[in-house]
Order: C-alpha cells, then sequence, then structure tokens
C-alpha cells in the first residue's frame, strides 16, 4: 500500500494510455482519483471502471479552465495529495518546417499546461501532508530526436520546471520528479507509426522497427510499466527521491 493510499490524485490526460494505466494503479492502492482531459466521453469511460473517481473535462491550456477545474475536484474529493502531469501531445517536423502554429501548440500544451496543473495543485497541497507530484516527461527531455524539436524543447522545459520546482519544496513534505518514457505503446506512438508510413512509404513493421531501434531491448514500454514507477515514487521510501528524471526506456543512452 502506498503512502498516500487514502489521498487525491488529479490525473491529467487520464483518458487513455499512460495516463489511464496511472489512474487505475493509483485507485488500486485506495486513492481517489480525478482525471482530467479535453475528451469527456472517454474520461467518463474510464473513470466509471473505478471505485472512487470523476472525470474532469478540461483544457490544459486555459489557466482559467485549470483554476475552475481544480476547485471543482477539490470541492468533491478534498486537496490533492498527489498530481500526475501526463497530458501531452507530439507533432512532428524538421525544424526548417516546423510552423510557427506548431511550436505554440507544442509549447502550450506539454510544457506551458504543465505548468498550470502545478501552479494549480501547489496552490491546494498541504506542504505539511506527504505529497507526490510527477511529471510524464519523455527521453525527449533528456535527449534530441530528429523531427520532434518542438516537442523536445517542451519536454526539456518540464524537466527544468522539475527541477526549479523541487528546490522550492525541498524543505516540506512534497517532492516532485519526472519519469521519463521512451517510446510507448499509446496512440501517440501509434499515430507517429501512422505518420512516418505516410510520408515515407515504409511498411507499419519497418516504422515500428525505426521506433523501437532506440531501445535495446527493441521493444516499446508498456504504459503499466509506467504506472508502476509512479507507483514507487508514491511510496514512503521514495521520499528521498526528489528533483529527478527517471528513464524508463529500456536502457536507452541519454
Amino acid at each position: 500500500m502506498t503512502l498516500l493510499s487514502n489521498g487525491h490524485a488529479i490525473v491529467t490526460g487520464g483518458a487513455t494510455g499512460i495516463g489511464a494505466a496511472i489512474a487505475r494503479a493509483l485507485s488500486d492502492q485506495g486513492v481517489r482519483v480525478t482525471l482530467m482531459a479535453r475528451s469527456a466521453d472517454k474520461l467518463k469511460a474510464v473513470a466509471a471502471d473505478l471505485p472512487q473517481a470523476q472525470a474532469m473535462p478540461c483544457d490544459i491550456t486555459d489557466d482559467s479552465a485549470v483554476e475552475a477545474a481544480f476547485d471543482q475536484a477539490c470541492a468533491t474529493f478534498g486537496p490533492p495529495t498527489i498530481l500526475i502531469n501526463n497530458a501531452g501531445a507530439a507533432a512532428t517536423a524538421p525544424v526548417h518546417k516546423t510552423s510557427t502554429e506548431l511550436w505554440n501548440s507544442m509549447i502550450a500544451v506539454n510544457l506551458t499546461g504543465t505548468f498550470f496543473c502545478t501552479r494549480a495543485a501547489l496552490n491546494r497541497m498541504d506542504r505539511t501532508v506527504d505529497g507526490r507530484i510527477i511529471m510524464i516527461a519523455s527521453t525527449s527531455a533528456l535527449r534530441g530526436y530528429a523531427y520532434t524539436a518542438a516537442y523536445a524543447a517542451a519536454k526539456h522545459g518540464v524537466l527544468g520546471l522539475v527541477r526549479s520546482t523541487a528546490l522550492e519544496l525541498a524543505q516540506t513534505n512534497i517532492t516532485v520528479n519526472a519519469v521519463c518514457p521512451g517510446f510507448t505503446d499509446t496512440d501517440i506512438v501509434g499515430s507517429a507509426v501512422s505518420n512516418i508510413v505516410q510520408k515515407t512509404g515504409r511498411t507499419k513493421a519497418e516504422a515500428l522497427a525505426e521506433l523501437t531501434r532506440h531501445n535495446p531491448q527493441g521493444r516499446l514500454i508498456q504504459p503499466s510499466e509506467i504506472a508502476d514507477t509512479c507507483m514507487w515514487l508514491c511510496q514512503e521510501n521514495a521520499a528521498s527521491v526528489h528533483g529527478q528524471a527517471i528513464a524508463v526506456a529500456g536502457g536507452e543512452v541519454m
């Protein structure tokens, strides 16, 4: 059982993939879960399968919407003890073909939205009570990949946010860390495979091989593996793990 088993977790991007896996793992430990994402229907479907969960549709790039959603979430389940910043998006383009719109959208959802949610959580968390803020970053926070400049820049920014926030909170009971998955078996990676197929004419298997070659184990990471890492960070014996970037990437060298 986790230290925070009777707490309240807010999970952004909780409708699918990694976010849904983390929400289920937390719920299994008795945590009350608020799921946030843009897709109301998908959120409600995940929440319906959990014993103490609520769906809270929210555009995390809108600071006023974030504040309202956090207020509503806390009115039902109390102040958050866990924040999982998982919401994100990945669009690709060579640097010289990266439009201002693409750049701004990647920064908005992957970095600015993460900041909005972190600020909202911290303004509602009790710093004398054990708490966890976990950013689902990416190996892109630790290295670059071709054709992902906007996404990688945003994720590097997330890691900077983690490290600065961790220093500010070092004398409290709240820890802040980043979990950095390699290519994971999610809808985002599925879209990346489809994009490679469309733009290069490769087969789906060839496109998948292009992504998994970064992982020495030669496979995609499973969402449950990311969830398990987050659950470890929520254990009492992880209290000294603070301001870190934990790669879950099969031995990929950063």
